[in-house]
Protein backbone atom coordinates (compact mmCIF):
# COMPACT_ATOMS: atom_id res chain seq x y z
CA UNK A 1 0.00 0.00 0.00
CA UNK A 2 0.83 3.70 -0.35
CA UNK A 3 2.84 5.70 2.62
CA UNK A 4 2.28 8.80 1.77
CA UNK A 5 0.56 11.78 3.30
CA UNK A 6 -0.49 14.26 0.30
CA UNK A 7 -2.01 16.59 -0.54
CA UNK A 8 -5.02 14.90 -0.74
CA UNK A 9 -5.63 13.71 2.82
CA UNK A 10 -5.32 17.80 3.81
CA UNK A 11 -9.15 19.29 4.97
CA UNK A 12 -9.06 22.90 3.55
CA UNK A 13 -12.49 23.57 3.70
CA UNK A 14 -13.90 25.82 6.62
CA UNK A 15 -17.30 24.81 6.31
CA UNK A 16 -16.05 21.31 6.93
CA UNK A 17 -14.02 22.03 9.62
CA UNK A 18 -16.55 23.82 11.66
CA UNK A 19 -18.53 21.01 11.42
CA UNK A 20 -16.54 18.98 12.59
CA UNK A 21 -16.43 21.39 15.88
CA UNK A 22 -20.49 21.43 15.67
CA UNK A 23 -21.56 18.12 15.49
CA UNK A 24 -18.09 15.54 15.33
CA UNK A 25 -17.46 13.55 17.91
CA UNK A 26 -14.72 14.17 20.68
CA UNK A 27 -12.12 11.39 21.55
CA UNK A 28 -9.26 11.88 23.48
CA UNK A 29 -6.08 9.61 23.74
CA UNK A 30 -3.62 11.53 25.22
CA UNK A 31 -1.32 13.49 23.92
CA UNK A 32 -3.92 14.42 21.29
CA UNK A 33 -7.34 14.90 20.89
CA UNK A 34 -9.63 14.43 18.00
CA UNK A 35 -12.47 15.70 16.70
CA UNK A 36 -14.27 13.58 14.08
CA UNK A 37 -16.93 12.81 12.15
CA UNK A 38 -18.23 10.54 8.83
CA UNK A 39 -18.63 12.15 5.94
CA UNK A 40 -18.99 12.17 1.90
CA UNK A 41 -15.32 13.83 0.47
CA UNK A 42 -15.16 14.56 -3.35
CA UNK A 43 -11.97 13.07 -4.07
CA UNK A 44 -12.61 9.29 -2.79
CA UNK A 45 -10.02 9.71 -0.13
CA UNK A 46 -11.46 7.24 2.90
CA UNK A 47 -10.04 10.62 5.26
CA UNK A 48 -8.69 13.98 5.42
CA UNK A 49 -7.07 15.44 8.25
CA UNK A 50 -5.99 19.20 9.91
CA UNK A 51 -3.21 18.85 12.75
CA UNK A 52 -3.24 21.77 15.40
CA UNK A 53 -0.75 22.31 18.05
CA UNK A 54 -2.56 25.51 20.51
CA UNK A 55 -0.20 28.86 19.92
CA UNK A 56 -1.34 29.25 24.02
CA UNK A 57 1.37 26.32 24.65
CA UNK A 58 3.79 26.50 22.22
CA UNK A 59 4.35 30.33 21.90
CA UNK A 60 6.79 30.18 18.85
CA UNK A 61 5.81 29.33 15.55
CA UNK A 62 8.87 26.56 14.86
CA UNK A 63 7.65 24.63 18.49
CA UNK A 64 4.17 24.24 16.50
CA UNK A 65 5.70 23.77 13.07
CA UNK A 66 7.93 20.70 14.42
CA UNK A 67 4.93 19.27 16.79
CA UNK A 68 2.72 19.05 13.46
CA UNK A 69 6.04 17.70 11.54
CA UNK A 70 6.01 15.14 14.21
CA UNK A 71 2.31 14.32 13.94
CA UNK A 72 2.37 14.08 10.80
CA UNK A 73 4.72 11.56 10.25
CA UNK A 74 3.41 9.64 12.78
CA UNK A 75 0.35 9.62 11.29
CA UNK A 76 2.05 9.07 7.96
CA UNK A 77 3.65 6.08 9.44
CA UNK A 78 0.56 4.44 11.27
CA UNK A 79 -2.35 4.91 9.02
CA UNK A 80 -2.61 1.54 6.81
CA UNK A 81 -5.13 -0.58 9.80
CA UNK A 82 -6.88 2.80 9.69
CA UNK A 83 -7.27 3.26 6.01
CA UNK A 84 -8.07 -0.86 5.32
CA UNK A 85 -11.11 -0.60 8.28
CA UNK A 86 -12.11 2.66 6.45
CA UNK A 87 -12.08 0.80 2.84
CA UNK A 88 -13.74 -2.64 3.77
CA UNK A 89 -16.45 -0.82 5.39
CA UNK A 90 -16.54 1.83 3.05
CA UNK A 91 -16.75 4.82 4.97
CA UNK A 92 -15.34 8.07 4.49
CA UNK A 93 -13.96 10.39 7.55
CA UNK A 94 -12.51 13.66 8.43
CA UNK A 95 -10.82 14.39 11.44
CA UNK A 96 -9.27 17.87 13.34
CA UNK A 97 -6.19 16.37 15.01
CA UNK A 98 -4.75 18.93 18.07
CA UNK A 99 -1.76 17.58 20.25
CA UNK A 100 -2.86 18.72 23.57
CA UNK A 101 0.28 18.19 25.51
CA UNK A 102 1.98 20.99 27.53
CA UNK A 103 5.45 19.74 25.91
CA UNK A 104 6.86 17.91 23.39
CA UNK A 105 7.15 13.96 23.70
CA UNK A 106 9.75 11.68 22.58
CA UNK A 107 9.39 10.74 18.72
CA UNK A 108 8.69 6.83 19.70
CA UNK A 109 6.28 7.02 22.39
CA UNK A 110 4.26 9.23 19.63
CA UNK A 111 3.95 6.44 17.47
CA UNK A 112 2.52 4.48 20.18
CA UNK A 113 0.37 6.74 21.17
CA UNK A 114 -0.87 7.26 17.24
CA UNK A 115 -1.32 3.07 17.03
CA UNK A 116 -3.89 3.32 20.19
CA UNK A 117 -5.57 6.54 18.79
CA UNK A 118 -6.14 5.05 15.56
CA UNK A 119 -7.47 1.90 17.73
CA UNK A 120 -9.48 3.72 19.45
CA UNK A 121 -11.59 5.77 16.13
CA UNK A 122 -12.26 2.27 14.40
CA UNK A 123 -13.82 1.80 18.17
CA UNK A 124 -16.22 4.80 17.95
CA UNK A 125 -16.70 3.87 14.37
CA UNK A 126 -17.82 0.45 15.03
CA UNK A 127 -20.08 1.52 18.05
CA UNK A 128 -22.38 3.52 15.32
Amino acid sequence: MDNKLGKSYSLKSKISIDSLFESGKRISSYPFVVFMKECVLEEGETFKLVFSAPKKTFRFAYQRNRIKRVMRECIRLNKQPFETYLKENKKQVAFFLIYANKEELEYELLQKKAIKLFSKMIKQLDEK
